[in-house]
């Protein structure tokens, strides 16, 4: 049986390990990895078909406690203890729910003290007992009419949650806390930069938690923005990200055989390769014989893909060109983002004249994949992966662009 602490408007966890309000949803599940042998039988829970109307939750069944991720940001917010026969609890390091402890209202009030009354829902039959980022629910079912006020004596806690704020109805996930940055970089966004034939590169928001002299780390968090071209260099990447998480080499293309070249069947010798930055969302493709970038994928990590979970989502915004009656517009109004979904992008930019190019991932260890194809279209120097649902999985944007310091030289001049 789990044995936490209940830090309220903050965090559930022990000495190993804690799960934190903000926490970035991969990073929880990273805790459930390395603690499965203690932490078993999760479910991770889902709406199919609206993944944004709903939040993520991962239910530890066996602990009784559910976590709620914000479905847009994908950051804890709320912990919810739903059944509290399977966890102890504690409070400033003083029990207050355990096999020999029973979480009464007398009990609640000796641990936490006083507050506002609590409130009656009919619903639920369930008395509210509120704290400022905490709060318990109790089971009145053995009361033929609900106080108005004082919570009966002996009346047993069913519920508890952990947020922010005053009030659970309207808590938002918090930004992400310090200890969680453990020295990585996050994209807060990411815009990409254009001209009327296409993509040019990607402009970055990120954040990290700085550094003071010493490298201690100190209380700020720092932004930067950071730009990166097509035709750009290895050490040009690397000087504006930093290394990558992962350097992973192509052995294979397999979209080769849709390219209409002759040379697709000609074998190369050399292997392109991606640098992948998880916690940007992002991977760059680099040309195996020039090293400079050729392609962008921008994951947009929705539950019910395969990837799911190895990305952070990355948040871009990426501006569409519309020709209509032989003009062309570039307005704020026209801007494709995480959110967007394939039928409101066609309605945009058209149908594509060719049918999709239908992809069906698998490792090589295991052929299934229990999320199903999904499917490619190719629009304006981009391919949008589209899962059943309607929403992007990935953009990946690509072309032939100038040299990175034309790019750069036609960026700074349009922006002045």
């Amino acid at each position: 049986m789990l044995d936490l602490e209940v830090v309220p408007e903050r965090s559930l966890g022990n000495e190993q390990w804690e799960f934190a309000l903000g926490m970035p949803l991969a990073q929880s599940v990273s805790i459930l990895q390395k603690h499965c042998r203690i932490i078993k039988n999760v479910q991770v829970l889902y709406s199919e078909q609206t993944p944004l109307s709903h939040d993520l939750i991962l239910n530890l069944t066996q602990d009784g406690i559910k976590l709620l991720f914000d479905a847009t940001n994908q950051r804890l917010k709320v912990i919810e203890v739903y059944d509290l026969g399977k966890v102890k609890l504690k409070y400033c390091g003083v029990h207050f729910n355990s096999q020999a402890i029973a979480p009464t209202i007398e009990q609640i009030d000796q641990s936490f003290g006083a507050t506002h009354p609590g409130v009656y829902n009919a619903a639920e039959q369930l008395f509210h007992l509120n704290f400022r980022g905490l709060s318990f629910s109790f089971q009145l079912d053995q009361w033929n009419e609900a106080p108005k006020y004082e919570i009966p004596h002996g009346a047993m806690v069913r519920r508890m949650h952990i947020y922010t704020g005053n009030n659970l109805q309207e808590t938002r996930a918090p930004v992400m806390p310090l200890a969680c940055f453990l020295g990585n970089i996050f994209a807060e966004r990411v815009d990409v930069l254009r001209d009327q034939a296409g993509p040019l590169g990607l402009k970055l928001r990120l954040v990290t938690a700085g550094c003071a002299p010493g490298g201690v780390t100190d209380s700020k968090v720092r932004s930067v923005e950071r730009s990166i071209f097509f035709g750009d260099s290895c050490q040009d990447v690397l000087g504006a990200l930093g290394s990558p998480h992962k350097v992973f080499y192509k052995s294979e293309d397999k979209m080769k055989i849709h390219s209409p070249s002759p040379h697709k069947q000609v074998p190369s010798k050399c292997n392109d390769y991606f640098f992948n930055y998880f916690t940007l969302g992002v991977d760059i493709l680099f040309d195996s014989t020039s090293h400079l970038v050729k392609k962008f994928v921008l994951h947009t990590n929705y539950p019910g893909h395969y990837n799911f979970n190895i990305y952070h989502r990355c948040d871009f915004k990426i501006p569409l060109v519309i020709k209509r009656d032989g003009a062309v517009s570039q307005t704020d109004d026209c801007i494709l983002t995480t959110y967007s979904k394939w039928d409101q992008i066609q309605e945009l930019l058209g149908h594509p004249m060719e049918k999709p190019v239908v992809l069906h991932r698998s490792s090589s260890a295991n052929n299934t994949n229990p999320f199903g194809s999904t499917f490619c279209f190719g629009l304006q120097r981009m391919i949008f992966e589209v899962m059943q649902n309607n929403h992007i999985a990935s953009v990946t944007l690509y072309g032939a662009p100038p040299t990175a310091s034309q790019a750069r030289a036609e960026t700074s001049s349009s922006s002045q």
